[in-house]
């Protein structure tokens, strides 16, 4: 299926014909021009405004695991500990990443239906006392949304270690707050409520993250000391990708320009209705409390009558495409995402109902 007819996967979402107009022209060359620069620093502006922070932000070319990589790589040396706090499997891998370059990981987990508890993070952080702790706002996976980040950002800080968060999921459909936070460095990805390609990824990084990151002196692709004075240098590390930073330039402008409340509470609508419609079809939600279900992403089980390939078939054969599951909740859960593009009640009403149409009549 090369395009959904209704589509409610969690990312990549549907992107807008106003953002796909930004592959209609043949911009020149992004390491030349100074229209470039200026693109590039009014986005970052934008972005500030966005996340509330006064952290450089660094607009990278790739899909946002380049950045998770990039925050870990750039920080942790071999031998030195990192922390990831986790109620879910992207906040497990951070733990398996940085292992893999031998770093010492200990993951602080909790139920993937379920969210982080501080107190329990504090006493596993004082003990451990790494230089990094990791966190995710948004498990897509799970449908949950982590409450307490300003909580583990002072735990960070208070242990001396960095705090990096995975908002990739979450960024844009509801109030973040990275200064507030104490967050060193936040990743977000493109292709999720930014309703972009999976070609841009952004980072926020603190003054306290940038020394770290001139210590440790990584200088692979991904690394992001060569990005610190890009626009003071007017120098890229590579040749960047000027139609998906004009795609972000409209899609950005357009989320300030609708009023950033009106866009939290045209998530937090669309959540609700896929809930509430969920429920009346007797699918049941999978995070234990709903309190703690994400504005962008819902997660509910697969229905008793089907399986999960079973029941993605039958949908796809009426035109919905939602999101299937990974590691343990493969074939379990599944997922309905309404972020970006898709936070959009009737389009919500619209998928929910051939849900509600097919369970009926299985």
């Amino acid at each position: 299926m090369e395009q959904y007819k209704i589509g409610l996967v969690p990312g990549p979402v549907t992107i807008p014909p106003e953002i796909l107009k930004a592959w209609d022209f043949n911009y020149a060359s992004s390491d030349l021009e100074p229209e470039f620069f200026a693109l590039y620093n009014q986005n970052q502006k934008l972005i500030q405004k966005i996340l509330h922070t006064q952290n450089k932000i660094v607009i990278t070319s790739g899909e946002a695991m380049s950045i998770l990589w990039a925050a870990l790589k750039c920080t942790l040396n071999p031998g030195e500990k990192i922390l990831a706090v986790s109620s879910g499997l992207f906040g497990e891998g951070f733990a398996e990443m940085a292992k893999s370059f031998g770093a010492v990981a200990e993951v602080c987990g909790f139920d993937y239906d379920d969210v982080p508890d501080p107190e329990k993070v504090s006493a596993h952080a004082k003990k451990f006392r790494p230089k990094v702790i990791t966190a995710v706002h948004c498990e897509t996976p799970s449908g949950t949304i982590t409450p307490c980040l300003a909580e583990i950002g002072k735990i960070a800080h208070e242990v001396g270690a960095l705090f990096i968060v995975d908002f990739v999921a979450s960024a844009g459909g509801v109030p973040l707050d990275v200064d507030a936070w104490g967050i060193d460095i936040g990743l977000w990805g493109s292709q999720k409520v930014l309703s972009l390609t999976p070609s841009l990824s952004v980072s926020s990084i603190s003054e306290r993250a940038w020394e770290v990151i001139e210590q440790v002196n990584y200088s692979g692709y991904e690394a992001y000391k060569d990005w610190r004075e890009v626009l003071e240098k007017k120098y890229m590390p590579y040749t960047h990708d000027w139609h998906s930073m004009k795609a972000l330039n409209i899609s950005l402008s357009s989320l300030i320009s609708e009023g950033l409340e009106n866009v939290y509470a045209r998530h937090a609508e669309a959540a609700k209705l896929c809930r509430d419609l969920g429920r009346e079809t007797g699918l049941k939600l999978f995070p234990k409390d709903e309190k703690n279900s994400s504005p962008t992403v819902s997660a509910f089980y697969v229905p008793d009558k089907f399986s999960w390939n079973g029941f993605d078939t039958a949908l796809r054969k009426h035109g919905l495409a939602v999101g299937g599951n990974y590691g343990a909740l493969a074939g379990k859960v599944f997922r309905v995402g309404h972020m970006g593009s898709q936070a959009n009640s009737e389009l919500v009403k619209i998928g929910m109902s051939i849900i509600k149409l097919l369970i009926e009549n299985s």
